[in-house]
């Protein structure tokens, strides 16, 4: 994924769709992204009067450069065609991804992508600005989750649903991604995280990590968000203003490392010159650095700059 292609998702903040309080206070907050939930956290009949709320929240505006999602509800209840199409009708200018859970074919996909281009032919949007967020919550996604992240060109970030994905596996705990009891040989998630961010990888998608339910230890927060960041993935979902914070510092990289990053790409764009020799591999201080050094460093830099942070160092060129 390129660095123009990257929208930090670092932080990807729950609201419920029927809450306005809950809405009005999620304008303020400094998460990446917010979606406007009307699916777990709207009770059935909360959901149409929610849909309303939701379209008139985003038409109003005020979220500054959140991305701005709506989660419908899943594909084997009565309720998703009305989410989509109310919503996407209402508000599909103000819009930026519609977030489909519980996908356990590529064919799901699919259905949401040709609502969404009948929507947008018919109001007038432009066709295919509306991203698809996947979210896998058991075992026939995640089978499947390579088709899934190819199903539509509009898929944007495959998510992890740990709480659903846990009860359809049978997995003998009730505390949401912590590991459960007996398991004592590793992590209990690895497969889980490893295969979605395959996935994701493979295909230039974002790789989202689910909510840690235990929302007052921001400490098991970190700790559990710490796996999936050092794995590789690009965010978490925040259930709780104490959680954003803990998030987007777990998610960026540390400033040391993003000066490093800044530092390769610089000192190998020089060398790599006519001017620099046109070297295939260099010294920077004490470390070697070739084209797979390059590689690396442009993920680092590439989210550090997706952040927003800003350098404190910076190589220059040997004199000659």
């Amino acid at each position: 994924m390129t660095t123009s292609q990257l929208r930090p998702r670092r932080s990807c903040l729950a609201v419920p769709g029927s809450s306005q309080k809950f809405i009005d206070k999620a304008r303020t907050l400094n998460s990446d992204q917010v979606f406007l939930d009307l699916e777990d956290a709207c009770a059935p009949l909360a959901k149409p009067g929610a849909r309303t709320t939701i379209v008139e929240a985003l038409n109003e505006g005020g979220w500054g450069e959140k991305i701005r999602v709506v989660r419908v509800n899943d594909w084997t209840t009565e309720w998703t065609y009305r989410d989509v199409t109310e919503v996407v009708e209402g508000a599909g200018a103000n819009l930026d991804a519609i977030m489909l859970p519980k996908v356990q074919t590529p064919q799901q996909v699919v259905a949401l992508d040709l609502l969404l281009t009948q929507i947008e032919k018919t109001m007038g949007y432009e066709v295919g600005k509306i991203g698809i967020e996947a979210q896998i919550e058991n075992a026939l996604g995640l089978i499947n989750v390579n088709e899934i992240a190819t199903a539509s060109p509009r898929v944007e970030t495959i998510i992890f649903g740990p709480a659903d994905f846990m009860a359809s596996i049978n997995m003998k705990s009730l505390v949401v991604g912590e590991q459960p009891p007996g398991y004592d040989v590793g992590d209990a998630y690895h497969h889980i995280l490893m295969s979605i961010l395959m996935a994701a990888r493979a295909h230039d998608k974002q790789a989202i990590d689910g909510p840690f339910l235990q929302i007052r230890d921001v400490d098991a927060f970190s700790r559990v968000a710490g796996r999936s960041a050092a794995l590789g993935f690009d965010g978490k979902w925040v259930l709780h203003p104490g959680q954003i914070d803990a998030a987007n510092e777990t998610f960026s990289p540390l400033q040391e490392d993003y000066d490093h990053a800044e530092n390769i790409l610089d000192a190998y764009e020089y060398f790599t010159s006519e001017a620099g020799g046109k070297k295939g591999s260099a010294m920077i201080g004490d470390e070697m650095i070739d084209e797979a050094s390059r590689k690396m460093a442009l993920v680092i830099a590439g989210k550090g700059r997706a952040a927003g942070m800003e350098r404190t160092d910076r190589w220059t060129a040997p004199e000659s």
